[in-house]
């Protein structure tokens, strides 16, 4: 169950996202198509076009796109269209076009060169100003290009600070999912090792085995390794049978200290056991 939950969690999370970005996206183009249908200043709706266009292409690439089609709706709005969005809408939609396509080319770090390529269009259109807008010179005046630049720059700010903490977020969860490997292999060597020193039968919660009691009689034997007594059968010359119950009783062993028995050919070199007769000698 823990580990079904933990699972999906960052499958929940990515889904949050995901929404909230589709939503954010949806609204910012929202705004932006309500704010140019309406009637006003072309300085307030050229501010807006930019700035709105670059923060809804945060959301995801057609929004930004979809922002820069939107720039349209001032031809078609009701009123009379500024003379001025004549020369806004080429221009700088061009210019919002060359962003676009290189801040999509890379991460956080191609972010000032697509703001040095929109603001060489605006400077670079000021030098021909005088060919294409002669009657307004639109294009050198200093609130064309503050309405124009300023927008760009905190659209790229904005821009600049969601892709390195989310660059770092990306870093972070790398490290975490590299270090989950060594930290399960760190201990399975931990457990090989106690579980080797463990004996068999012996662990947590489990009693040792039993230990068998041994015979004194078999545990001298084998301590000692001395031999079963063995019978002895005395050999009798005349055929005479042996006492019942000779065979039973063990040898017993000559003391050190003892004489040794005379050099007799009729008399036996060893003694006789006993509870056997040793036979009588022949005259």
């Amino acid at each position: 169950m823990t580990a079904a939950a933990s699972s999906s969690t960052p499958a929940n999370r990515r889904a949050l996202l995901t929404f909230l970005r589709f939503f954010a996206g949806l609204a910012l183009l929202a705004g932006l198509a309500f704010f140019l249908w309406t009637p006003g200043a072309w300085q307030n709706k050229l501010f807006a076009w930019v700035l709105l266009t670059i923060l809804a292409d945060e959301c995801a690439g057609w929004f930004g796109y979809a922002g820069l089609a939107l720039g349209l709706i001032v031809l078609f709005a009701p009123g009379a269209t500024p003379e001025q969005w004549f020369v806004i809408l080429p221009l700088i939609g061009a210019a919002l076009f060359a962003l676009l396509l290189l801040k999509h080319s890379g991460g956080p770090f191609v972010l000032p060169f697509a703001g040095l390529i929109f603001v060489g269009a605006v400077l670079a259109a000021d030098r021909v100003g005088g060919i294409i807008d002669t009657p307004i010179k639109l294009l050198g005046s200093p609130e064309f290009q503050r309405m124009s630049v300023l927008p760009m720059v905190i659209g790229l700010g904005v821009s600049f600070v969601r892709q390195s903490v989310t660059g770092l977020l990306r870093w972070s969860a790398r490290r975490r999912v590299a270090a989950v490997p060594a930290v399960s292999a760190a201990a399975g060597i931990t457990a090989a090792t106690s579980g080797s020193a463990t004996p068999a039968g012996v662990g947590p919660g489990r009693p040792p085995a039993p230990v068998t009691p041994v015979a004194p009689a078999a545990a001298g034997a084998a301590v000692t390794g001395a031999p079963a007594p063995a019978t002895v059968i005395s050999a009798d010359p005349q055929g005479a049978a042996p006492t019942p119950g000779a065979g039973l009783s063990p040898a017993p062993s000559i003391p050190a200290s003892a004489p040794e028995p005379s050099a007799s050919p009729a008399t036996p070199s060893h003694p006789a056991a006993p509870g056997i007769t040793p036979p009588a000698k022949k005259p």
